[in-house]
């Protein structure tokens, strides 16, 4: 199974001043256990060769990250981008 590490100072702020720790710490367990969760919607984006993933944390929010040699590392949070109009 995956881990992922600790993370940086800057992100746990960022989940701490968006509401998003407890989501946080409850997909990080979901996806240690499971990576393939359905809840989790984990995703490999393009360019899939550098295996970069994605899994949500909630509506608007998705953990993006890497995963070397089975460690998956955890990058900066970002925003969900829409990429349609729902009107």
């Amino acid at each position: 199974m995956p881990v992922i590490i600790d993370l940086r100072a800057d992100i746990q702020i960022y989940l701490q001043t968006h509401g998003l720790l407890k989501k946080w710490k409850k997909a990080k367990a979901l996806f240690e256990n499971d990576p393939s969760h359905p809840s989790l919607n984990t995703e490999l984006l393009e360019p899939r060769h550098r295996l970069i993933y994605s899994f949500r944390l909630d509506g608007k929010h998705r953990a993006i990250f890497i995963r070397p040699s089975g460690a998956a590392t955890p990058l900066p949070m970002q925003k969900m981008i829409t990429l349609f109009d729902r009107s």
